[in-house]
């Protein structure tokens, strides 16, 4: 059933269609037109009058007798309201003069006596001219105040529309979005399209005394299409669908989020059944009395009135409420429990075949070659969300825009995904001969150590061409997506990102600054397998999450879970484990020392090169003909370490990316 929108809230007639506006409304006529409208009009007032005299003599009263005297006038014209005279002399000059206010009888003989033509005016009536003076004034005050008056009006209307709800309501005439347009995620869409059936067929719920959850949280990573699933629900629903932000009920004043929300739930009901879609709901629903303003700040009140209106006294039936964060662990329990948002859904980021339908639908409207394998891309993107995956169409584009190509080739995907995953190359700085020698045998060792050990991922990529912040990357694709890492992939992880540092020890004798970003990633997955995946026989079965800061409130008091004694074992345990894995590292490229300098040597020559002729120069070295491990196809997939991305699951952060010098 189609219902109308709301009406409008009052203080937005600029952003009605058709209404007349008027000057100094702020959408009519501008202002300095009407002003300088007004300046005219005053000025052929107080001109005019200079205007209108001609240019004649000025006489006194004593000099025009002489004149008359003489017989020089011709005839004069007496005003008798100001016995101003006007007059012509005999050869066509013009003067003025002021005689008295009454012209006496002896000067009135003198004109007869010397056929002076003198006639008596009195004052003609400008209407036009009194108009102006008179009305003008009376006008422009009259303008000023109905212009205070509107402005005050407005600034009244604004103040007592704040507490409005400042939803966008998106109507079934709007174009609609469908699940047809939300590519992949099928466990996701089938777990929300009871919602769906609910808002189209309520009645089958209600004959069995089924209820529907009230509310439904959306819980991802960002990037995921959180907000596109919601519009999604409310386009197959065909019901109304409003939209908002946890931060537009925020507002200086107190009291004004409580006001919105109440407003909101108000003009939900008048429509429903209707979706209310809470985008960032973590901004207004942490956890209550974790701050320092104790319980009566603006946001915590936002909050309860929020509670209260989801499942206090009144009831909200035909009202489903949506919501999405990437913070469930700080919202408040009561905003989770069962009759407020009672179901919780996962959005995860996109797996392998998630991530194929996800691409289609972002290369629909580019130009793409025939060498171009979505698949390929797809598996060698894992932990890219959605929006990640759209940036990488986007950039494969801008990449073969740049060169001049009418379609998008595997190449340009290529750079794409190095300039997403590493930034632009750093064509401008130029390294000298020791320091490319250097980066050789530091990529070289990631190399090597890569495609000898067991349970490493293939090599893919190499080069020592400057890249973002990094001035040589290796880069490895595993094989197949990865949910669970054992130990051993774990171990031979930690020797890989050490490989760089021990081959320049080996071959230099001593180490340089471009192992940080490897250290500082081994050291981080080493105090993992610590601190919170039990794989030190010394620590034992035990687990400590990170420490990170949510709450100012609550870590003032907060202490650690283990004691400084646990501190040591843990940080003993670390570096036994680094030391461990720097051994096997040393001892592995001293066995492939041949293989490490052919590598070097191709990678001093040309570059970049590839996993497959990694693997042929370190079997051409150790005399095989064979390979020990396949190199995958094109497009690597591996994040560069310490670039910030988190998949869904933690273990996702231990995936090794382009070792980066």
């Amino acid at each position: 059933m189609n219902r109308p929108a709301p009406p409008a809230p009052r203080g937005t007639r600029k952003d009605r269609p058709g209404t007349p506006s008027l000057p100094g409304s702020g959408s009519g006529w501008p202002r300095p037109i009407v002003w300088g409208l007004v300046t005219v009009a005053v000025l052929v007032v107080l001109l005019s009058p200079l205007l209108s005299k001609s240019s004649s003599q000025d006489l006194n009263y004593s000099e025009f007798r002489n004149k008359v005297t003489n017989g020089e006038v011709k005839k004069i014209d007496v005003a008798n309201d100001s016995s101003r005279i006007s007059g012509e002399t005999k050869d066509g000059k013009k003067f003025t003069t002021t005689g008295p206010t009454q012209i006496p009888d002896d000067d009135l003989a003198l004109f007869r006596e010397k056929g002076v033509d003198v006639k008596f005016r009195s004052p003609s009536s400008n209407l036009l001219g009194s108009i102006i003076v008179w009305v003008l004034p009376i006008a422009i005050l009259i303008a000023f105040w109905w212009w205070m008056g509107r402005r005050a009006q407005g600034q009244m209307a604004g103040i007592m529309s704040i507490g409005r709800s400042k939803a966008k309501v998106y109507n079934t005439e709007k174009p609609k979005t469908t699940f047809n347009d939300v590519a992949g995620y099928a466990g996701v869409k089938q777990e929300i399209k009871e919602v769906v059936d609910f808002l189209k067929s309520p009645g089958k719920f209600t004959e069995i005394g089924a209820r529907i959850p009230k509310g439904v949280l959306l819980v991802g990573p960002p990037g995921t299409g959180k907000t596109l699933i919601a519009r999604a629900v409310a386009g197959e629903a065909g019901v109304p669908f409003m939209s908002i932000t946890g931060s537009d009920f925020m507002e200086m004043f107190v009291g004004v989020g409580a006001a919105r929300v109440r407003d909101l739930f108000q003009t939900a009901r008048k429509q429903a059944p209707c979706i209310i879609f809470v985008d960032e709901i973590d901004s207004i629903g942490r956890k209550r009395g974790a701050g320092l303003g104790g319980g009566h700040d603006e946001r915590e009140q936002t909050l309860n009135q929020m509670l209260s209106e989801m499942d206090g006294f009144e009831t909200t039936e035909g009202i489903v409420m949506m919501a999405a964060t990437n913070r469930p662990d700080i919202l408040d329990p009561a905003l989770l429990r069962p009759g407020r948002f009672d179901r919780q859904i996962v959005v995860p980021l996109p797996d392998l075949e998630d991530r194929l339908p996800i691409l289609q639908v972002h290369c629909k409207d580019k130009k793409l070659a025939p060498d171009v394998d979505l698949s390929t891309i797809a598996r060698g993107t894992p932990g890219m969300s959605g929006a990640d995956l759209a940036n990488l169409v986007n950039e494969a584009a801008l990449f073969a825009v740049r060169r001049g190509a009418q379609e998008i080739h595997m190449e340009d995907f290529e750079s794409a995904r190095d300039r997403v995953l590493m930034g632009q190359r750093r064509e401008s700085m130029v390294l000298s001969e020791e320091e490319k020698v250097m980066v050789a045998y530091h990529e070289g060792g990631h190399a090597v150590l890569a495609y000898v050990l067991e349970h490493a991922d293939p090599v893919h990529k190499v080069t020592i061409l400057p890249t973002g912040m990094a001035l040589g990357v290796t880069q490895q694709l595993p094989l197949e997506e990865r949910h669970i890492y054992p130990r051993p992939y774990i171990e031979d992880s930690l020797v890989v990102r050490l490989g760089g540092r021990i081959a320049e020890e080996l071959v230099f004798g001593n180490i340089s600054t471009g192992a940080n970003n490897d250290l500082v990633g081994c050291t981080e997955l080493a105090r993992k397998m610590v601190r919170e995946w039990g794989m030190s026989d010394r620590v034992g079965p035990m687990a400590w999450g990170s420490q990170g800061m949510v709450f100012l409130g609550d870590d003032l008091m907060h202490s650690r879970d283990y004691s400084d004694e646990t501190a040591r074992v843990i940080d003993e345990e670390v570096e036994r484990i680094l030391r461990e894995q720097e051994d096997r590292a040393r001892a592995t490229l001293r066995e492939h020392r041949g293989g490490l300098d052919l590598v070097a040597r191709n990678l001093l020559e040309k570059e970049t090169i590839d996993g497959a002729e990694v693997g042929a120069l370190v079997d051409q070295a150790a005399g095989r003909v064979v390979r020990r491990k396949a190199a995958p196809r094109p497009i690597a997939s591996a994040e560069p370490a310490g670039n910030g991305r988190a998949a869904a699951d933690e273990t996702q952060e231990i995936v090794p990316g382009p070792r980066a010098r």
